[in-house]
């Protein structure tokens, strides 16, 4: 894992903003070269977290299971994970998490399964037997997709999933390792553009749209530890996810830490929604569709799994 630059560098005072007297004036915080961690970025570009006098060291990582162990020691503070992986690891007992800000929720055409020009694959039902690539295994892209597969009379047990990173899934589609990829932006706008893949499957769609997908998650006990600390943190990444609500901010921001994407890709891909306030029923919805696929397998309720500072 790669360290970047801390966020307040250039000499500002950490205590000088609005969150003077926090217990963490220092925090580091993993995080993805994906949109949906653009907030951040503005938040970062923006100084937003210094004017809570917090200051933030970036750490980005491929996947966010990277960052697990560091989050289990303490030498990250937060990270940026997908929700359905924080959950499981809550649920095993392994990784026990506040979710501290929400991320993003699913919207129409954001993932998608696409496949080849030439593919005979047309349809859900035509995913039966078929290898389909996911970015990690058993998460959020697989049991959306089982509840998409389902919903339309197909069986989800019948799709072979391999794990591929999503910057390397076009090229292996490509090759014909896979038969499909099931891909984000932008990612999936670049696919359609250099290679003509068409979407088979809208990722997004019914019934799964407006799904929470991913977060800011903390281990359970850190934000009562550090509450204005924690509330600091939901300050500044609620200005920004006000802020993403414009694209244009977004399309600006994406190639400071998105590699390769061009400025067309930016400005055509689908964006992902921002929420500005965290929402334990949208959080429940996603927990009790992991329930119902067997995912979890004890009881939970998202209030409390999710953090709101007081």
């Amino acid at each position: 894992m790669t360290v970047s630059l801390a966020a307040g560098c250039g000499g500002d005072d950490p205590g000088d903003g609005g969150g003077a007297g926090l217990e963490r004036p220092t925090i580091k915080v993993a995080v993805l070269s994906l949109p949906m961690n653009a907030p951040y970025y503005i938040a970062v570009k923006e100084k937003l977290f210094e004017a809570e006098g917090l200051k933030v060291e970036t750490q980005p990582v491929q996947q966010s299971t990277q960052a697990y162990p560091a989050l289990k020691n303490g030498t990250i503070d937060v990270v940026f994970a997908n929700n359905s992986s924080m959950l499981l690891g809550h649920d095993k007992g392994d990784l026990r998490i506040n979710l501290i800000v929400e991320g993003t929720r699913l919207t129409p055409g954001f993932m998608g399964v696409l496949v080849m020009p030439g593919s005979p694959i047309q349809t859900a039902k035509d995913l039966e037997g078929k290898s389909v690539t996911v970015h990690v295994l058993n998460n959020i892209q697989a049991i959306t997709l089982n509840a998409i597969v389902k919903a339309g009379g197909a069986d989800p047990s019948k799709i072979d999933y391999r794990q591929v990173v999503f910057p390397q899934m076009a090229a292996v589609m490509q090759k014909g390792d896979v038969d499909a990829i099931h891909v984000t932006e932008p990612f999936l706008t670049d696919a359609k553009q250099k290679l003509g893949a068409r979407v088979v499957v809208d990722g997004g769609g019914t019934p799964v749209t407006d799904l929470p997908l991913d977060g800011y998650f903390a281990l359970d006990g850190w934000a009562e530890q550090n509450p204005k600390t924690a509330a600091a943190f939901q300050r500044a990444m609620r200005k920004a996810q006000q802020m993403a609500a414009d694209r244009k901010v977004v399309e600006a921001i994406l190639p400071t830490f998105v590699r390769n994407v061009s400025t067309e890709v930016a400005s055509t891909m689908t964006m992902p929604a921002f929420p500005v306030a965290n929402d334990a029923a949208h959080v429940q919805k996603l927990i009790d569709l992991m329930r119902e696929q067997g995912q979890l397998t004890n009881p939970l309720d998202a209030k409390s799994i999710v953090y709101e500072a007081g």
